[in-house]
């Protein structure tokens, strides 16, 4: 699809008298996440159209029309953008706002630092920390009100899973502690069990935990739950 795209782009040029003007493709890219009504739109899809153009586009291999030639290629997009209007249109990016990755296409350096994916053992907590016992993601104390809103607004919209300290970084405004955060009528077990629904200042939801995936609950702080073993 991608290189009948570039050859019927080429077509066009030279049928007009540009057939020796360079193409440049400005945006291509796959959403790892989508909408109710676009089957296609998956993380395994989005890793495998990719990872196969990151391969392909260096190869120069080309395409039919145009063989042994490489084309100057952008990958849309950088980031997710929460700010779009579609679930599909936010989650383009290979990586996060907070800098941490959706999944590689081939281009990281550093393994570590891959956030989890669906089907791989990332699923699955990592043997290499035991003992680490249980750990809740906080607000840096000097996190503003401002900054927590803004994770508070980015997480609901989307979800959120994690198992690795990354996860917990918010743009340099959420920490790692072993302290339980409850307190009064505000409680975070740790069992994975469906917590009731609560008031906590003028904000009810009906919060649910599974074994493995972040809590987020929103009052004047953004607090995330994470199974860690």
């Amino acid at each position: 699809m991608f290189d009948a795209q570039l050859d019927a782009v080429y077509s066009a040029m030279k049928r007009l008298g540009y057939g020796d003007v360079d193409i440049v493709v400005a945006e291509t890219g796959w959403p790892s996440v989508g909408d109710p009504n676009q089957p296609g739109v998956s993380m395994e899809n989005a890793i495998s159209y990719n990872k196969n153009l990151v391969k392909h586009i260096n190869s120069g291999k080309g395409t039919p029309l145009m063989p042994n030639r490489t084309f100057e290629t952008y990958v849309f997009s950088l980031f997710n953008e929460n700010l779009k209007p579609s679930v599909s249109e936010r989650n383009f990016g290979l990586f996060k706002p907070d800098l941490t990755p959706v999944y590689d296409v081939g281009i990281l350096r550093n393994d570590k630092a891959l956030a989890p994916t669906p089907g791989t053992a990332a699923d699955a907590p990592s043997p290499s920390s035991p003992g680490r016992g249980r750990q809740w993601c906080v607000p840096e104390s000097d996190a503003s009100d401002d900054a927590l809103q803004k994770n508070i607004d980015y997480v609901c919209s989307i979800g959120a899973s994690g198992r690795h300290d990354f996860d917990c970084d918010f743009n340099h405004t959420g920490v790692l502690t072993s302290s339980d955060p409850s307190y009064e009528a505000c409680d975070y077990p740790f069992d994975g069990l469906k917590l009731q629904q609560k008031s906590v200042a003028g904000i009810s939801r009906r919060l649910y935990s599974t074994v493995g995936e972040i809590l987020v609950v929103a009052s004047s702080f953004v607090f995330v739950h994470f199974f860690l073993f």
